[in-house]
């Protein structure tokens, strides 16, 4: 193991002079995983003898999406898709994806795999002065999937608005090295600025469930729960609570009624009965009322055109829930920058902001 692991570094240095000062990331999760179907795509087309060999088996598997989709420089797509979801959009048979599957996992991951499926993830810690205030709080912004600037942007502005409004202490990163437990400590509650990709190593990982577990509040938005692939089990089924099934796309975006439906909790304090906005409405494969989250507000699908396939009936579009000690705070809003400017929306953030960083209020 340590002569993989050096060899690795080696490697890395090699490959990339200008980051011999830098400490080579070796404990990205999916580091050793076999080549398969579910593999992220990135790693696919990273890898000349897996994108050869997918190439060969099923050379129409991308044409359903454009070029961009299929970057090997994050943030990308191709790091929140797999082979087996595109083949379910091109109606693939089956049997030829077991077969590719069967001929990927048959090739040896080499110390080059290995090199390049850990690239787009970082462990150097950013540093950064606090500023006074309270509650103290972490913007996190890295992503490694799809990033809609525009989007980021406003949610950033937004929230460097209310701390400054309210004395908040506001630091903003997008370093997956900010997420370890000396730095956590310092912090109130992490918010998760529409992070898309599986963006944190495995010790980083970890740092984000203890720290949750511990007593953390955690907030995010939008895009933190949009990837069509993920890589993380606790973080979608245990933190979010649930799975993104899609979003309409003729019309992406449409005015839509969201019903607060807990209408005592602190969070909703501030907040109409309901309200009309515009924006792109997220659906679930799973629902996060079944696995024990505190729904807050939800979609009435009577009220915009979620289509078939992505028809909830039930549509919770804003949650909390109590993750150990910690706090959770989501809410599926926030593609569209004007968003963030809506009066309803930020009272909802805002109110979210200081649920999860007290211990007022129930789950």
């Amino acid at each position: 193991m340590k002569a993989m692991l050096g060899a690795m570094a080696g490697l890395l240095l090699a490959l990339a002079p200008g980051l011999a000062r830098a400490t080579p990331v070796i404990d990205c999760p999916l580091r050793d995983a076999p080549f398969s179907t579910r593999s992220p795509i990135i790693d696919i087309l990273l890898s000349p003898a897996a994108k050869a060999l997918t190439d060969q088996s099923v050379p129409e598997i991308y044409r359903s999406l454009p070029p961009r989709f299929f970057s090997t420089q994050a943030p990308t797509f191709a790091s929140i898709l797999t082979l087996d979801a595109l083949a379910q959009r091109e109606h693939l048979p089956a049997e030829r994806m077991v077969a590719l599957d069967a001929g990927l996992r048959k090739l040896p991951v080499t110390a080059a795999d290995r090199v390049a499926r850990c690239a787009r993830y970082d462990e150097g810690r950013p540093a950064f002065t606090l500023p006074q205030g309270k509650p103290r709080l972490l913007l996190f912004e890295k992503m490694t999937g799809f990033r809609d600037g525009p989007s980021v942007e406003a949610a950033r502005a937004a929230f460097q608005a209310m701390a400054q409004r309210k004395g908040w202490a506001l630091v903003v990163t997008d370093k997956g090295g900010a997420i370890n437990p000396a730095t956590l400590r310092r912090f109130d509650a992490v918010v998760w600025n529409n992070v898309s990709g599986d963006v944190l190593t495995l010790k980083q990982r970890a740092a984000l469930k203890s720290y949750v577990e511990g007593g953390g509040g955690f907030v995010a938005m939008h895009g933190s729960a949009g990837d069509p692939s993920t890589f993380w089990d606790w973080y979608v089924d245990s933190l979010i609570g649930a799975r993104f099934a899609g979003h309409p796309m003729k019309p992406q975006f449409q005015d839509a009624k969201v019903v607060v439906e807990a209408r005592d909790h602190p969070i909703a304090a501030g907040l109409p009965a309901d309200w009309v906005m515009n924006d792109e409405w997220y659906s679930f494969r799973t629902n996060p009322r079944a696995s024990g989250a505190h729904i807050l507000a939800t979609l009435d699908e009577r009220s915009y055109a979620p289509g078939a396939e992505l028809t909830m009936g039930d549509h919770p579009i804003a949650w909390t829930r109590c993750v150990g000690k910690g706090r959770m705070f989501y809410a599926a809003i926030g593609h569209r920058p004007q968003t963030y400017a809506d009066p309803h929306y930020g009272t909802m953030l805002e109110n979210a902001v200081a649920w999860a960083t007290t211990r007022k209020g129930g789950c």
